[in-house]
């Protein structure tokens, strides 16, 4: 694994593109998948930290502990420890990517990767039975599933078994959405998953 860094120049960034990030999974069947967070694709930093959501200005932790899905902070900017990874499988939370190749920026994917990546997420699904799958980026959603007016919040229809939540990307690049916004969207797919009660 690449040793824990808080900084890179940009042409270490570069040399990590097109790398590939491994999703962060339950180790056995015994562990349970309740929440599967689904990002679009790994951004330069994830891959050369092999951690997803770890830009530093990135929202994705932040915002689960707000909404109580984590219960302790999590930083993943210098890539995440062991124990961090541990304690997301014990909560019940999973991390994939809908396209697995990482890029400075999620609109360098074409239309046909996406919808090879929704492909490959229904597999992904159809295997580890999570109860709720949330997919974080609606323009990358109604992209990969030919759903042109999909909005956000709860999917009319499950998904390979599982609810269905298309959510906010917690991307710095995102300016309409706030940790708290974010928050919010994110206990409501935690919320059905059973990792957060009822409000």
């Amino acid at each position: 694994m690449t040793e824990r860094r808080r900084s890179f120049t940009r042409a270490e960034l570069e040399s990590f593109r097109d790398a590939e990030v491994p999703d962060l999974l339950p180790d056995d069947d015994d562990q349970g998948l309740r929440l599967l967070f689904v990002g679009i694709n790994p951004g330069l930093w994830t891959a050369a930290t092999n951690t997803h959501f770890a830009h530093p200005v990135n929202r994705f932790y932040p915002a689960l502990l707000l909404a109580g899905v984590l219960e302790r902070p999590i930083d993943p900017a210098a890539g995440m420890s062991e124990e961090d990874r541990d304690y997301l499988r014990a909560r019940g939370v999973g991390i994939s990517n809908l396209v697995r190749r990482a890029t400075a920026r999620a609109s360098e994917l074409s239309r046909e990767e996406l919808r090879e990546g929704g492909e490959a997420l229904a597999a992904l699904v159809r295997r580890t039975t999570p109860a709720v799958v949330a997919v974080a980026g609606i323009t990358a959603y109604r992209t990969a599933f030919g759903v042109p007016k999909a909005v956000l919040g709860r999917q009319p229809e499950p998904f390979e078994g599982a609810e269905l939540w298309v959510v906010p990307n917690p991307s710095g690049l995102n300016a309409h959405e706030t940790v708290a916004s974010l928050a919010e969207a994110y206990a409501a797919p935690a919320r059905a998953a059973g990792i957060l009660g009822p409000t």
